[in-house]
């Protein structure tokens, strides 16, 4: 077995790619599946890859875009490329875990995953994971503006690292787009 790793300096961060796995999933699952996960905002959407087979999450990609059709052509287009067995949203909530403006909106997003890509949708609070993306980055030496793009696919990774490592999270009766959870 080949073991890749990168431990982002202190932060408890580690970013592994395993080439090939030859022991099980870290919790029960259905089937072996790769999974995709989004870090909403309104201008940039920060997107993370993961796989249940080696319980690991991955930073992918970010995507720029405020008009809603360059948006969802550039998640086809990943869809396409990664064909998911599920995507994963990150749902930012207050920190006593009110739902806000913010939350609606993340809510209308995942809705429109599901029905345009006919995927189920797992919803995640997301709380605090921007903030540690960017601790971590400013850890690894890569702070300030000129890095801010890393840190929305590195919150989507947080985001996938944290439904992945629960699996309560992963009962697909649990936290879906259309429900509110």
């Amino acid at each position: 077995m080949w073991r890749g790793t990168h431990e982002l300096s202190g932060a408890g961060l580690t970013v592994e790619a395993l080439a090939y796995a030859q022991s099980p999933a870290p919790h029960p699952v259905s089937a072996p599946s790769t999974v995709l996960a989004f870090d909403f905002g309104e201008r940039y959407l920060g997107v993370a890859i993961g796989n249940t087979v080696t319980g690991l999450a991955n930073p992918l990609d970010m995507i720029e875009a405020t008009e809603v059709d360059k948006r969802f052509a550039a998640i086809e287009a990943l869809i396409k490329d990664w064909q998911p067995a599920r995507l994963v949203v990150g749902l930012p909530l207050a920190m006593d875990g009110t739902e806000h403006a913010m939350t609606a909106r993340c809510r209308r997003f995942a809705r429109q995953l599901e029905g345009r890509f006919r995927l189920p949708v797992a919803l995640v609070d997301e709380r605090l994971s921007s903030a540690s993306a960017e601790e971590a980055l400013r850890e690894a030496g890569k702070g300030g503006r000129q890095h801010k793009h890393l840190a929305h696919s590195l919150s989507a990774q947080i985001i996938l690292q944290a439904w992945l490592d629960d699996p309560e999270q992963r009962d697909p009766t649990q936290h879906q787009a259309g429900t509110s959870s």
